[in-house]
């Protein structure tokens, strides 16, 4: 019952933030989808964000992010937790199917559109859009991890952009060497940051964009992967945030090997890729790790 409860408050601030963009672009809207957990499952009222993604007429204007910014900061401004947590991608056919730029749909970001999107409003677009190539997948989880996770000046900015980041001013890589300060910033926080790389791993193996739940399920199945019990306990600390001591004893022990291997595994696969800037990036970042 709980879990039911939680998700029909993101429906809720779901439903009043498409009534809001509804109001604000009328017959330009063409289709509105619920993303992320709302769309595919798992969404706690805990950690989950409440994504929507909008699709206007063709072509793209000037002040459409304008009108998105303040349309987007009304509903944020609705009065609760959730309301705060609501996150807004946009893009038109002709930038969703690559033939014009603009818009703000990240590849991970159109890849759950493309298969786990719930239409709300209007007229389904989603057999014209453009799927997200395995490299260009890779490419972007490695540059969103850098900025978020791993506190890469070059990048920070970017994503900034893109989705929520850290707290500013600090750096990520002090929240994995310490546990007690990830612990400090909350249990949505701790979550991701344990959560994010497991999910990385499993979009660069298979290709999709699985729930938290899936993404875990894949990564135990692996043999001899670290942080087995980290990664098990985070999936259900989505549902019931944990004791400090324990967590913070199990971060310890846990947190650093599971990047050094999320880490290692990309080097090899960035560079397989051919991104080799990318691959020099994430072999810094597990320096500074272990330094």
């Amino acid at each position: 019952m709980r879990g039911q409860a939680g998700a029909e408050q993101g429906e809720a601030v779901l439903a009043q933030a498409l009534a809001t963009h509804q109001t604000a672009f009328g017959s330009r809207l063409v289709a509105a989808y619920a993303l992320g957990s709302l769309a595919h499952g798992g969404f706690s009222p805990l950690v989950s964000d409440v994504d929507i993604g909008l699709v206007l007429a063709d072509p793209p204007r000037l002040k459409d992010r304008v009108t998105l910014r303040s349309v987007g900061n009304a509903a944020r401004a609705g009065g609760s937790e959730l309301h705060q947590r609501l996150s807004v991608f946009w893009g038109t056919p002709g930038t969703l199917q690559g033939r014009s730029r603009g818009g703000r749909f990240p590849p991970l970001d159109r890849l759950d559109l493309i298969e786990h999107g719930r239409l709300l409003a209007g007229t389904d677009v989603r057999d014209g859009i453009a799927r997200p190539v395995p490299a260009e997948l890779l490419a972007a989880g490695a540059e969103f991890a850098l900025g978020y996770l791993g506190g890469d000046p070059g990048l920070a900015q970017r994503v900034r952009h893109l989705a929520e980041r850290g707290p500013r001013g600090d750096d990520p890589v002090t929240e994995l060497r310490t546990p007690a300060v990830l612990l400090s910033r909350g249990n949505r926080r701790v979550t991701k940051v344990v959560l994010f790389p497991v999910r990385f791993l499993y979009t660069a193996a298979t290709g999709q964009v699985g729930t938290n739940a899936v993404a875990v399920e894949h990564y135990l199945a692996s043999r001899r992967v670290p942080a087995a019990e980290l990664v098990s306990a985070a999936l259900a600390w989505r549902r019931e945030p944990p004791a400090n001591d324990a967590a913070e004893a199990l971060l310890s022990q846990e947190l650093v090997p599971l990047y050094v291997h999320y880490i290692d595994d990309h080097v090899e696969r960035l560079e397989a890729a051919g991104s080799h800037r990318l691959a020099g990036r994430f072999r810094r970042w597990r320096t500074r790790l272990l330094a």
